[in-house]
């Protein structure tokens, strides 16, 4: 349940402005200064204007700034949720396991497997209904990154902030991610047995611990399917690594050669055998995961029993306040300094 939205999101894009209006200003008081300071001598020229302020002027343009960016939001009418009511769903709970080892970060699937990954799972938490979504990420180990959830919006910005940074024991334990999902299914609020279960693995297959077939079997038994989406390609690519988000080169072997990541096509399709599930192959034009949503939708859907708000309440005058107040600021604060500061023309107070 969305608790907060905004009504026209559409309009926020306008805020993209906002740091080219600050590029432009620099550069027009970098302007003015040169200009000033052509004249004459420097110190001569602050002494004939010793009341321009460029504190007070880069104020001034922050409040505009402020104004402006308030108003954009304003436009965007933020809403929050008034009045609750239960409504009833159809769908099945699924987890999405995500492979976040370093060798996602191979670009052979562009712009990288991860990130690729990310944005499909992005635009399938978009089609999602009635469904309850939950989100694992793995490499060496397994972690719950969002319990299973009707909040879409919640999986969404999860799964944003999901990186290579989050676990430290590197590696690719596909059996732990399974595992990790089974659990996830069986501590569940709702626990439905009737209700269909699904685990989508979107990783390149390369599994350094056994047990991955082992537990695709339990989870068959428990009723639960499992769809593996392969993220590579058979050439395969070296493995980037950043430092401050520059790529300062490429992961070596201990004998000095670039290694070269290769998904694991035959683990990933024997999983989804085991597990009545289904292998696609992702590629740089299709991800895989439509394919996926195809096969889940054929799937029997029970009810589902949540909670959504109904009603919602505008909040764009907060913001429309909040922009009027500080052009009123803007309008009240001076470009000069303090009239105390007397002009010194003709008296060097150095001497």
């Amino acid at each position: 349940m969305d608790i907060f939205r905004f009504e026209h999101p559409e309009y926020l894009y306008g805020l993209i402005i906002v740091p080219f209006l600050w590029i432009a200003w620099i550069v027009i008081i970098r302007l003015q200064k040169k200009n000033w300071l052509s004249f004459g001598d420097k110190a001569l020229v602050t002494r004939l204007i010793p009341r321009v302020s460029y504190r007070l002027k880069n104020w001034k343009f922050l409040l505009i700034i402020i104004a402006i960016s308030s108003l954009f939001v304003a436009i965007s009418n933020p809403q929050i949720g008034s009045k609750l009511e239960k409504v009833q769903r159809k769908g099945i709970d699924m987890i999405i396991a995500v492979d976040i080892s370093n060798s996602m970060l191979a670009e052979d699937i562009k712009p990288s497997r991860l990130s690729r990954a990310k944005r499909e799972i992005s635009k399938l938490v978009d089609k999602l209904e009635g469904d309850r979504i939950g989100i694992i990420v793995f490499a060496g180990k397994a972690y719950t990154q969002l319990p299973i959830t009707t909040d879409y919006s919640a999986a969404k910005m999860f799964l944003s902030s999901v990186s290579t940074d989050f676990i430290s024991t590197q590696g690719t334990s596909i059996s732990s991610a399974i595992e990790m999902a089974r659990t996830t299914f069986e501590n569940s609020e709702d626990k439905n047995s009737d209700r269909n279960k699904a685990i989508i693995i979107i990783t390149d297959g390369e599994d350094h611990e056994d047990g991955a077939l082992e537990q695709a079997k339990k989870a068959a038994e428990e009723g639960i399917k499992i769809y593996t989406i392969g993220m590579g390609t058979v050439k395969g690519a070296p493995i980037p690594i950043f430092r401050n988000d520059v790529r300062i080169g490429y992961k070596k072997d201990r004998e000095g050669h670039t290694v070269i990541s290769r998904f694991n096509e035959s683990l990933l399709r024997s999983i989804a055998e085991n597990a009545d599930g289904k292998y696609v192959r992702a590629s740089n034009n299709n991800a895989g995961l439509k394919v996926i949503l195809g096969e889940i939708n054929k799937m029997n859907k029970t009810e589902i029993e949540t909670q959504t708000f109904k009603d919602y309440e505008s909040r764009f005058q907060i913001f429309t306040a909040i922009a009027i107040l500080f052009l009123i600021l803007e309008l009240l604060l001076g470009e000069r300094k303090s009239i105390n500061k007397r002009f010194d023309l003709f008296n060097n107070r150095n001497n």
